[in-house]
């Protein structure tokens, strides 16, 4: 089974993959090191670019029947079993995003793509299985406990439990306005 872990930046993949695929016995696989290691993207300044279509074809030619957890923002446009779409309140996705030292226009994109729920859009237009999950005031292990209940109640959709709409406000000095 390839489960894919995606979401903004921020909202918690990398942390939560790893334990998950150590929960499931899966093999963990960060996209950013995979497109690296097979040369699929290139860096354009800060930005690693990659080419959608080729970091899809060769990841299921390297992957398909494996288990598998796929860690990135991309990995919802993998063909995958189930994509997991991880969310977080925009406030905190600025927070975490500054303390990374992300410049103020890459946190206003990211916030306002985690407000706007451009991931989870991106995902229901490329995947029938997608579960959207709200890390928010939970512990890693409390998200995967979460996606492990779902997985194995035999759920392969459950989006719109996430709605940041209400937060504009909060959010405000974090957009680019």
């Amino acid at each position: 089974m390839i489960i894919a872990v995606t979401g903004t930046p921020g909202v918690g993949k990398t942390t939560v993959s790893k334990l998950l695929a150590r929960k499931l016995g899966y093999e963990y696989v960060s996209l950013r090191d995979y497109v690296m290691e097979r040369g699929i993207g290139e860096m354009k300044g800060d930005e690693l670019e990659v080419e959608v279509d080729e970091l899809a074809y060769n990841f299921e030619r390297d992957f398909a029947g494996k288990n598998v957890v796929a860690d990135g923002h991309l990995s919802h446009f993998l063909k995958a079993d189930l994509v997991v779409v991880l969310r977080a309140h925009p406030k905190l996705v600025g927070e975490r995003l500054k303390g990374r030292g992300y410049s103020k226009e890459k946190i206003g994109e990211n916030v306002e793509a985690e407000l706007v729920d451009v991931i989870l859009v991106e995902a229901l237009e490329e995947n029938e299985n997608v579960i959207e999950v709200d890390t928010t005031g939970k512990t890693p292990e409390k998200v995967v406990d979460e996606i492990i209940g779902l997985i194995q109640k035999g759920v392969k959709r459950r989006v719109g439990i996430v709605d940041w709409s209400e937060v504009y406000d909060e959010v405000i000095p974090y957009l680019r306005l």
